[in-house]
């Protein structure tokens, strides 16, 4: 079988084998009283150095408490300046932390606290309840709120960085459904998240005095690395924002001279689209960067024209730590996902696993330091994902010109993407199979252009029971996150069995699509 690799058309990068902290601030004895970061709400602004000095302290309570390596700490918080504080705290004490979404309900905590192991909970005063519900019957012992006196006594001592194997200690567990199943816990190493800062570093183009708007959630990896860490890491003064809002963000920018902007397609709808852009002056943006989900060309350079600025795109998954592919410079195509990283290696198969050459569309298999560990506690899931020779399926179909740009074309994956976020059809399938009058279920992606896809699901009843659309939605929205809940139902006689999930899949969005 003939081989064909791609690789970038940058150089490779150096990497050093250092914990992520210590990355991270290694430039920030040239810029100590730089402003690191600007709560957006508040305004409430902390330099480099006083950022790291927190981080330190915070890292000395929590080994004084005990918590170092082999511990698991659960951050469940909006975007803080102390987001940043709890999560390289963890690091520095050498333990790990698996980051949730705040918006979760109890019962998607209480699933992530007991697949994680995680002892210690840090959260903000607005979901304390919905994490202490959530302890029950998880290892979880204790819930910290952030502003709270208990919170500020958790600083102690200054604590240098403990010693790490970085290669092999995972600092953080986020959780993905990878290509297929329920959401699992990624384990990503301080080499993992230090080699993909490394390698972005080049494709970001990043200049002097720069400030960057941090309106995604840091508990997504998006959010996490090239918002949180990767900023940090070159010095650029991030303003956090609790959730998103248009009208918020344009007045940030305005308020700070943002010169770098983070999205995903639907803010880029609401830049191309919203009224109220056009009374803000966003002039300062130098770039609007896209990911999480493919952005249509057309819509991209609509909203690029309207705002004054480039508005690129990359490629990435929480299992690549994130980033595989970005737009280098002005080095764009309409609808590409940019070039692939530095020290990567990118193979695009067909159905029989053969490779394939330039233009040739297929599902794109990734190699690389940024490539995760696995799956915790899941080794038949890391098999499926990860093979023998270290190339990560990502279940995306993508193709690969002769100028080295990358394109999404379609997906393998069952992974429904509505406005960047992951939903598993496997857990939605799961909940509403429970409900008294449902015989079966299958859930897939409906596209729509403002969330990207909508989760539909079809739905067989039993036997002399009713339900209606309206009581199936509500049924879920009781029990997960809002981005999780069913948009559309159509009730049909019988799902088909024989088909794989794939081709089931295909077979009901054609359904749907006539």
């Amino acid at each position: 079988m003939s081989s064909h690799i791609f690789k970038s058309p940058l150089p490779d990068v150096e990497i050093p084998a250092i914990p992520l902290t210590d990355y991270v601030f290694a430039g920030a004895d040239a810029w100590p009283d730089r402003p690191a970061m600007i709560d957006g709400g508040d305004g409430r602004t902390v330099t480099f150095a006083q950022l790291r000095d927190m981080i330190s302290k915070l890292a000395g309570g929590l080994k004084a408490r005990g918590f170092g390596p082999g511990k698991t700490l659960a951050l469940m918080a909006p975007n803080t300046i102390e987001y940043a504080i709890v999560f390289h705290a963890t690091g520095v004490c050498g333990a790990t932390v698996t980051t949730i979404n705040p918006t979760y309900g109890a019962d998607e905590v209480r699933y992530q606290l007991n697949d994680a192991g995680a002892s210690l909970v840090i959260t903000v005063p607005a979901f304390v309840e919905t994490a202490t519900e959530a302890m029950a019957d998880s290892p979880a012992s204790e819930v910290i709120a952030v502003g709270t006196p208990e919170f500020e006594a958790l600083y102690g001592e200054p604590l240098e960085q403990v010693a790490l194997d970085v290669h092999n200690d995972v600092l953080v567990l986020p959780y993905s459904s990878g290509t297929t199943g329920l959401p699992k816990g990624v384990m990503l190493t301080h080499h993992n998240l230090v080699a993909n800062l490394a390698q972005s570093s080049p494709m970001m183009d990043y200049g002097e005095n720069e400030v960057a708007l941090a309106a995604l959630p840091f508990f997504h990896i998006y959010g996490m690395q090239v918002l949180m860490n990767g900023l940090l890491a070159e010095g650029i003064t991030v303003v956090t924002m609790a959730r998103f809002d248009m009208e918020q963000s344009l007045s940030l920018i305005q308020e700070h001279s943002v010169t770098q902007f983070f999205a995903v397609p639907p803010i880029v709808l609401g830049l191309a689209k919203h009224p109220a852009v056009d009374q803000f002056d966003v002039s300062s943006l130098r770039k609007v960067f896209c990911g999480a989900a493919p952005l249509g060309g057309e819509l991209g350079e609509e909203a690029a024209a309207r705002i004054g600025c480039p508005i690129v795109q990359g490629y990435g998954m929480t299992e690549l730590s994130p980033i595989s592919h970005a737009t280098v410079g002005d080095n764009y195509k309409t609808g590409s996902s940019g070039y692939t990283a530095p020290n990567t290696e990118v193979r695009i198969i067909d159905d029989e696993g053969n490779d394939l050459g330039p233009d040739e569309p297929g599902e794109m298999l990734i190699r690389g330091p940024q490539v995760m560990k696995g799956y915790l506690s899941n080794a038949d899931a890391t098999a499926e994902t990860l093979d023998a020779d270290g190339w990560l399926h990502t279940g995306d179909v993508a193709r690969i010109d002769a100028q080295d740009h990358m394109f999404i074309v379609d997906r393998v994956k069952e992974l429904i993407k509505y406005k960047g976020f992951q939903v598993a059809p496997a857990e939605l399938e799961a909940l509403i199979v429970q409900h008294p009058a449902v015989a079966d279920v299958a859930v897939i992606g409906i596209p729509e252009i403002e969330a990207g896809e909508l989760p539909k699901a079809f739905v067989v009843l039993k036997p002399d029971t009713s339900a209606s659309a309206e009581e199936i939605q509500a049924f879920v929205k009781a029990e997960v996150a809002s981005y999780k809940q069913i948009r559309l139902v159509e009730f049909v006689s019988e799902i088909p069995k024989s088909a794989s999930g794939k081709i089931l899949r295909r077979f009901l969005r054609d359904r749907a699509s006539t």
